[in-house]
């Protein structure tokens, strides 16, 4: 047990670690802040109040693709620490492997869902070629951020600058 003294009170962290897990995993299902409060033992403003402190972001949900990124792991690192909600990036072996070991038919039904699954996200950034970027707005039929890699057709990875990334990421929030 780690116990804590505050005063005349003695506390004890796992159990305190507990109720604040607890609280949240019920928001993101989708239990109210009253109910939470009240399952809890707590007021309303008490779990308003936890939910802003480890808020990292305002807005809708962000989408990030792109395709073919060199330094894929930073960018996926950096973007998990900026709350993005989906991460899809592709180096250009990866982007090869993905359509070499699938048929025709399988190919085309991955490219849909993750097609569907892009389009219910309220902001999407695509890393890509240009004529890449035009493509992803006219099937998303939605404004998307496009960072630009060059020239269609792009044949090597390309590196993004994780910190310009980050800006525009921050931009949308």
């Amino acid at each position: 047990m780690d116990l804590l003294r505050i005063g005349d009170k003695v506390l004890d962290r796992e159990r305190v670690h507990k109720l604040v897990d607890r609280a949240l995993e019920m928001r993101s299902a989708g239990v109210s802040q009253q109910e939470v409060a009240k399952t809890l033992g707590t007021e309303r403003s008490f779990i308003s109040r936890l939910e802003s402190l480890g808020e990292i972001r305002k807005g809708g949900q962000i989408a990030l693709v792109g395709f073919p990124v060199e330094n894929k792991e930073e960018l996926e690192r950096m973007a998990r620490e900026e709350g993005v909600d989906f991460i899809f990036l592709l180096t250009e072996e990866e982007r090869w492997r993905f359509i070499e070991n699938k048929s025709g038919l399988e190919l085309f039904n991955e490219i849909m869902e993750l097609i569907a699954r892009a389009k219910t996200y309220s902001k999407v950034i695509f890393l890509g070629s240009d004529m890449r970027i035009r493509l992803m707005e006219a099937l998303l039929d939605k404004k998307v951020f496009g960072i630009e890699l060059g020239t269609s057709p792009l044949k090597k990875d390309v590196y993004v600058d994780p910190e310009e990334l980050r800006e525009i990421i921050r931009s949308l929030s």
